[in-house]
């Protein structure tokens, strides 16, 4: 990549680890000339005059480097994790057979600590848990292949299964963003749903994009995350062109933005009663908020019009304040329709913690559940203005300890559908030890929707 792919940009701040050494760390802590060094892409003349936020970025470019020295491990180590438990669950189901991952009985680490698929059928249309409670459970899905996705969206939900995507990032040279669409009935449709894929745990080139403060101020849009945008499909030197062509001679490599907003489209097209959910858990939260901001930078009404809501699970920021109030404009007025749901201290939606020269904040309506599934409305996370102190060591294990203890009588309490396998219960005991396993909470939040009293609506 060279500066040059930025230039649709005001301004811009991108950090390189792949250009990060020793002299780029020590430049960065001595030097506020940070336009100089090759660490980070930005502007020649940009200084940051702060040694905190440089030592903010210094520290961010440190652990981002380690994650990518480990990526290649991690990822080997998660196959094999994978194919192991593949291979008991294959045969403990009396399936004599080699784990294969395409197949539709393939299931990922996140689908082996969370193994419900079958959506809670007390839950009616007309509930106001149950847009929350079918967005919670495909974001869910979307960890899965393509197979496993269109097995549980036709045979345990009885839906119509449109496609999966597997999207092309111009700027990482890979497939990073993958996502899924259906809709409730295969004619005359009232819901059409995306679902964008969040992180998997032993993906370090993706945590690497969660813990990224890289940005973008985007004319009109305001400062957008940086790796969310390449995922999405940002165009080298154009940025968001109203329209683009795929890659020629490669129709396999298409672009997360542009290939999904012409399928919804044309299935709101298709079918006109029909209304628009889009989803995604941590990552793929980020994805689905800004897949519509760039529906609304591109002026696509019609799209938005039919927009019933957003439901991100864990979703970390994603933009500035000037982010922040374009999306109010274009998504929660005259009535709410982003719903930013978080659990617990799931420490995803803190990230990422700091940047040079913006600073990112979480918008939408914020809904937070606590460790026993509580509910409250709030503007932003708790403790997240506080400083870590040695109390939040103890308090991180109590709720740990809370939660192994939760894990236990929940199912007796609620029934077979809230009983969590041996997996997640190993997790939960190692969490006594590193608070934040199990990975992300995957299970948490569905619990959370689908126990819960209510999801407020509108207003």
């Amino acid at each position: 990549m060279s500066k040059l792919d930025y230039c649709f940009s005001d301004d811009y701040m991108v950090l390189r680890p792949d250009r990060t050494g020793p002299v780029e760390l020590l430049h960065l802590l001595v030097s506020p000339k940070v336009g100089r060094n090759r660490a980070l892409d930005c502007f020649t003349s940009t200084e940051i005059r702060s040694f905190r936020r440089r030592l903010a970025i210094f520290l961010n470019l440190l652990l981002q480097v380690l994650l990518l020295s480990l990526a290649c491990p991690l990822v080997a180590l998660g196959d094999a994790v994978e194919f192991v438990l593949n291979l008991v669950d294959n045969v403990l189901h009396g399936r004599m057979e080699y784990p294969d991952k395409s197949s539709p009985t393939y299931r990922s680490f996140t689908g082996f600590i969370d193994r419900r698929v079958d959506l809670d059928r007390s839950i009616k249309p007309t509930d106001s848990r149950h847009d929350g409670a079918l967005c919670v459970m495909a974001s869910k899905l979307a960890y899965e292949n393509e197979a496993f996705v269109r097995n549980v969206v036709t045979s345990n939900w009885q839906m119509e299964f449109v496609r999966f995507y597997n999207c092309w990032n111009e700027f990482q040279n890979a497939y990073t963003a993958q996502a899924f669409v259906f809709c409730d009935k295969p004619v005359d449709a009232d819901l059409i749903v995306v679902a964008f894929r969040g992180t998997r745990p032993f993906d370090a080139a993706r945590w690497c994009a969660n813990l990224d403060p890289s940005w973008y101020k985007i004319p009109r849009l305001g400062c957008a995350h940086a790796a969310y945008t390449h995922a999405l499909g940002a165009q080298r030197n154009i940025g968001w062109p109203q329209w683009v062509e795929h890659i020629k001679g490669k129709p396999q490599k298409v672009y997360a933005y542009y290939t999904i907003r012409d399928t919804v489209k044309e299935l709101l097209g298709a079918n006109k009663k029909a209304s628009l959910l889009v989803t995604g858990h941590g990552s793929g939260g980020a994805l689905a908020v800004l897949f519509l901001a760039i529906l609304a930078y591109h002026k696509e009404k019609t799209v938005l019009d039919r927009l019933s809501g957003v439901y991100t699970f864990g979703q970390p920021r994603v933009g500035d304040a000037m982010l922040a109030m374009f999306m109010n404009r274009n998504l929660d007025m005259p009535k709410k329709r982003h719903f930013r749901i978080t659990y617990g201290d799931d420490p995803l939606p803190r990230l990422p913690q700091e940047s040079s020269a913006v600073h990112f904040l979480h918008f939408g309506l914020g809904l937070h559940f606590d460790k026993s599934y509580m509910l409250k409305v709030l503007p932003e996370l708790p403790g997240e203005a506080s400083t870590w102190s040695p109390l939040d060591f103890v308090s991180s294990r109590i709720n740990s300890a809370w939660e192994l203890g939760r894990s236990i009588y929940l199912g007796y309490q609620r029934g077979g559908y809230f009983r969590e396998g041996w997996l997640l219960r190993l997790m939960r005991v190692l969490a006594l030890a590193l608070p934040g396993l199990p990975f992300h909470r995957v299970q948490d939040y569905a619990n959370a929707i689908l126990l819960g009293a209510y999801i407020p609506k509108g207003n």
